[in-house]
């Protein structure tokens, strides 16, 4: 009895689920701003911050477990119009699956900022949530032009949090960041004009249904209209020629908000195969899937541009960079090739390339901190409060005890000759590097796996044009050798060279989400059949779209309590 009620509950509530994972970081964010900035004050707002993101992670898995049976496509009308006019959100497959990926980042992020970066400056989780917020406005909304608005929204909040710690670097980095996201919102916004002028509705399933009925002498106008909007995407997307800004931003920007930052790229990529699915599902005779070779083309010298940038540094913070740009480069040349598995594998690589970016960038927090300072007094394993050192160094002064070991330069010799610290960090690298570059036993390695035999199994039914599919292929391995020459590199250039230095401090908070990060890599990987069912149902529904569109068809408005509708 319980249980069906509250099953009936769950059911009941389900519609509106679509909403929470908006209204929820908007509300925390707005409860932020009347909390002062007091040491309690940080305190509560991080509790806040942290219960936020926790639930919309579970709202997400909710929304992930029923979008992902049947598939089910889930819709949401906030100011109750007749479709398809107003604000209407969409929950399927794809959707829900980012924002499990934006949600686990979240959690990250924020808990990694509680040990030093939210005291860094003011605000810093009010931004963070109004960022959330956004993303998953993007994520979830059924028309172009709120994409635009729910762009613009977790775009203000990234300008601040890039500027958050302030510092020359980042100011710099920032007006670039801010120059070139504006020229990109501009062309967003013209795109979406043009094509709202050809098609007459915003909406996304609606514009979709109109493309047959668009008059041929409307076609070139269209054409350009979506032309303009897919470079304004490709920008935030970081694809190249236009990525020139990734770099140093994700480089200059802190710890926790360049890991965040890990998802950015895959928001263009997503709004791409959004629109580019619903209007050219497969590449019909009549509509043809419009600049596919192009997109193509794009993502693959992204791809080799990412992978030597990951060899022409030693900086960990640019080769993280270097890698998200590896990344993008690889999911917007599989996704421009147009074939549902590959499309499916992609899905699969996104989630283990963003997490492993994002754990390289908090690593690199704790890297650089081991190059500077000297440690003080250690403490021990057992305690593990928030603040407090979870990795110790053990000094002494210039004279040692006279039982302690002395090397040749008459040095003390004491313990083990790495820290457990330093280990840990290293343990850390290694596991990045491995999901980075695609070896086992890491997801990375079988999203890699995945995509090269996506693509040799396309080939081999002539779906694919063969320079196209042999180049990807062979840029996913000299990715992968480049990846690993690199972080390998910048390892033993920045961890294990002897130098003269102290052990670095760690903290619990500080390795608690790179350590969850990595070992969600590993599942991933254990669990890869799993997720790949998963993925192959989201890939096949976006390439039958009738699903999405006749959902949004089928929604009506809710009836007010004191009058039927007709």
């Amino acid at each position: 009895m319980i249980l069906s009620s509250l099953i009936d509950a769950t059911a009941a509530l389900l519609p509106h689920l679509v909403a929470v994972p908006i209204l929820l970081p908007l509300a925390s964010a707005a409860l932020m701003l009347f909390i002062g900035d007091s040491d309690r004050g940080r305190k509560t707002k991080s509790a806040i911050g942290l219960a936020s993101c926790v639930l919309g992670l579970l709202v997400a898995l909710v929304l992930l477990l029923q979008t992902t049976q049947g598939p089910v496509v889930l819709t949401y009308s906030p100011g109750n119009w007749t479709y398809p006019f107003g604000i209407s959100l969409v929950a399927d497959g794809l959707a829900s699956l980012m924002l499990v990926l934006s949600q686990t980042l979240a959690i990250g992020a924020v808990c990694f900022a509680q040990a030093r970066w939210q005291r860094a400056g003011v605000h810093f989780n009010a931004m963070f949530q109004f960022q959330l917020m956004g993303v998953s406005g993007a994520f979830l909304t059924g028309d172009i032009f709120n994409l635009f608005v729910f762009f613009e929204i977790l775009l203000a909040a990234s300008y601040g949090l890039l500027l958050h710690g302030s510092g020359g670097m980042r100011v710099r980095a920032g007006l670039h960041y801010v120059a070139v996201n504006l020229v990109a919102s501009m062309l967003l916004l013209v795109g979406i004009a043009v094509v709202y002028g050809v098609t007459g509705s915003l909406s996304m399933a609606d514009i979709a249904a109109r493309l047959p009925q668009v008059p041929p002498g409307d076609q070139g106008l269209l054409r350009a209209g979506a032309a303009v909007l897919g470079v304004g995407l490709l920008i935030k997307a970081g694809v190249w020629p236009l990525n020139f800004w990734l770099g140093p931003t994700y480089a200059s920007a802190g710890a926790p908000v360049a890991a965040y930052f890990a998802l950015m790229t895959k928001i263009g990529l997503y709004a791409l195969l959004r629109l580019w699915t619903l209007a050219y599902p497969g590449g019909s005779d009549v509509h043809p899937a419009f600049g596919a070779e192009v997109l193509a083309w794009a993502g693959l010298v992204t791809l080799a541009i990412g992978s030597l940038g990951m060899l022409a540094t030693y900086r960990l913070d640019r080769l993280a960079a270097a890698a998200i740009i590896a990344s993008a480069g690889t999911v917007l040349a599989a996704l421009a090739l147009g074939q549902a598995q590959l499309t499916a594998a992609a899905l699969f690589y996104v989630v283990a390339s963003t997490w492993a970016a994002a754990a390289l960038f908090l690593l690199v927090e704790l890297v650089e901190r081991s190059r500077q300072g000297r440690l003080r007094e250690a403490t021990t394993f057992d305690d593990l409060s928030v603040g407090r050192s979870l990795f110790v160094a053990e000094e002494f002064g210039d004279t040692p005890p006279p039982e302690v070991n002395l090397d040749e330069f008459e040095r003390a010799l004491v313990g083990t000759p790495i820290s457990r610290a330093l280990a840990a960090l290293g343990l850390g690298l290694v596991c990045c590097t491995l999901m980075i570059a695609g070896l086992p036993p890491m997801a990375g390695f079988v999203a890699k796996a995945t995509l090269i035999q996506a693509t040799l199994e396309a080939l081999n039914l002539h779906r694919l044009a063969g320079a196209a599919g042999w180049t990807l292929i062979g840029l996913l391995v000299v990715s992968s050798l480049a990846a690993l020459v690199g972080l390998t590199r910048a390892g033993v250039h920045m961890l294990w060279a002897p130098v003269d230095r102290p052990a670095p401090r760690v903290s619990v908070v500080e390795w608690l989400p790179i350590a969850s990060l990595c070992g969600m890599g590993v599942l991933l990987a254990l669990y890869a059949g799993h997720v790949m069912t998963i993925t192959t149902g989201i890939a096949q529904s976006l390439y039958a779209p009738s699903g999405y569109i006749q959902a949004l068809q089928r929604t009506v408005p809710v009836p007010s309590p004191t009058q039927e509708l007709p």
